[in-house]
């Protein structure tokens, strides 16, 4: 995908054959602070941290992400998506995702668990 910047956060995606920019905007945060019922972004990024994400948890980050790029897109549609790569392509993406946001801590570390 073109016109993807690493400088504003945002990351590639591919799903459904498609390329995806996605981008955690505050409003994708707020989201996902409500989502997780997390207090505020360091509880957030905390929860991330500990490597391990739900199937469902993919799910709200890369809606998020869609979204916070300006897709117009439900957790539902999402869930119905093909991410090149499978599960660890989808758990790539938001590792990246992550990543790109709050930095090298964040996100899951250990490839064994997508």
């Amino acid at each position: 995908m073109t016109g993807v910047n690493a400088r504003r956060g945002e990351v590639a995606a591919e799903l459904d054959g498609r390329s995806y920019r996605l981008c955690l905007t505050l409003g994708a945060l707020a989201e996902l602070e409500s989502a997780f019922g997390a207090a505020d972004l360091n509880a957030l990024a905390e929860r991330f941290s500990s490597g391990r994400l739900s199937a469902g948890d993919i799910v709200k980050l890369l809606g998020a992400g869609l979204r916070g790029a300006g897709n117009a897109v439900s957790d539902a549609e999402v869930a119905a998506m093909r991410c090149t790569g499978g599960a660890a392509g989808a758990a790539d993406a938001v590792a990246r995702l992550l990543t790109a946001t709050f930095g090298a801590e964040a996100g899951p570390g250990d490839p064994a668990n997508p």
